[in-house]
């Protein structure tokens, strides 16, 4: 990635990383999780995971954002692109050597005892599996609330296009933001396991549904930096509260913790299917509307989707009798 490569190589990169990530990573941290959080504790469990993500997600930023800003020799808005792509260099290795050397300590000092979750599911239970509405359902779930996430994508961009920001103010509000994850899966963590986390889903979309009119209607304009920064807040809050407990309802769902893998498969599937079609949707928006009116159709579909993401909550609420 520092020798900024062709095109073609950059997709094998990402695709190289997809893999790594992905095939090699998510399921087995995420059926980790569920272990240790035992039939009582999956939310909290999970909202602690999320609390970590999101700290070092944003430690990362912000550490990005710093060591551009040190790096850059001349003023940011008088920068060529050759100053901004040899400052960005630094910022790829830093970040690479801080994910490598997180990865050998993993390696040395993480030790999980997976003794309830080893055996292997036979093939009945696993089309059981893939005919289940609670897995569908939870798929479903994943995939509203992460249209929301991926709009955390675009917050530095509205700060620059619409409230006027330069460069480096944008990246801090896009970076900043982040810190809200930690903090609304940590308040989260100590009461979701007593309210119920299906519960919790549900206030977490109504939250994003508000944000997102707020966004929509066009009253954030440059002159009211206040209300941007509220509204992010409530956008925000909501998606991350539900991130934070959407893979603790696996349990609700009854879902044996044999076939936890295979479900966690599929519903990312479904759940993460966002990666594919999200950025390229709102970025044909905001190129087709430029300005903010691009902005207020983002969010008329964050709109729709936290109505779907209610629905379907409320829908697997009462089939497992929530």
């Amino acid at each position: 990635m520092m020798t900024y490569p062709s095109y073609i190589v950059l997709q094998l990169l990402y695709a190289y990383w997809g893999f790594t990530t992905v095939f090699l990573f998510w399921a087995p941290m995420i059926k980790a999780t569920t272990i240790i959080g035992g039939d009582k504790k999956q939310g909290k469990t999970f909202s602690f995971l999320d609390a970590g993500r999101g700290l070092v997600a944003s430690s990362i930023g912000i550490i990005g954002v710093i060591i551009f800003s040190l790096v850059m020799v001349n003023d940011i808005s008088a920068a060529s692109i050759e100053d901004k792509k040899e400052a960005f260099k630094y910022v790829i290795g830093v970040s690479s050597a801080i994910v490598f050397f997180i990865g050998v300590i993993v390696y040395y000092s993480l030790r999980i005892d997976s003794s309830k979750g080893h055996m292997i599911g036979n093939l009945d239970k696993m089309k059981k599996l893939f005919r289940s509405k609670s897995v569908i359902y939870i798929g479903l779930i994943i995939l509203c609330a992460y249209m929301g996430y991926k709009i955390t994508d675009i917050y530095s961009l509205y700060a620059s296009e619409v409230m006027m920001y330069d460069d480096i103010q944008s990246a801090k509000v896009g970076a900043y933001q982040q810190y809200l994850r930690p903090v609304v899966c940590l308040i989260i963590a100590f009461y979701t396991d007593r309210t119920g986390n299906i519960n919790n889903i549900i206030y977490g979309f109504i939250i994003m549904l508000v944000g997102a009119i707020l966004f929509s209607s066009g009253m954030i304009k440059s002159s009211l930096n206040s209300l941007f920064i509220l509204s992010m807040i409530i956008v925000a809050t909501g998606t991350y509260a539900i991130r934070g407990l959407y893979f603790s309802i696996l349990r609700d769902g009854e879902i044996p913790i044999i076939l936890t893998g295979t479900a966690i498969g599929i519903v990312s599937i479904i759940g993460y299917s966002p990666d594919i079609f999200a950025t390229p949707l709102y970025g044909y928006i905001l190129d087709t509307y430029p300005g903010i009116s691009g902005h207020q159709f983002v969010y008329l579909v964050l709109i729709l989707f936290s109505l779907i993401g209610i629905y379907v909550s409320l829908k697997f609420k009462k089939h497992n009798k929530l």
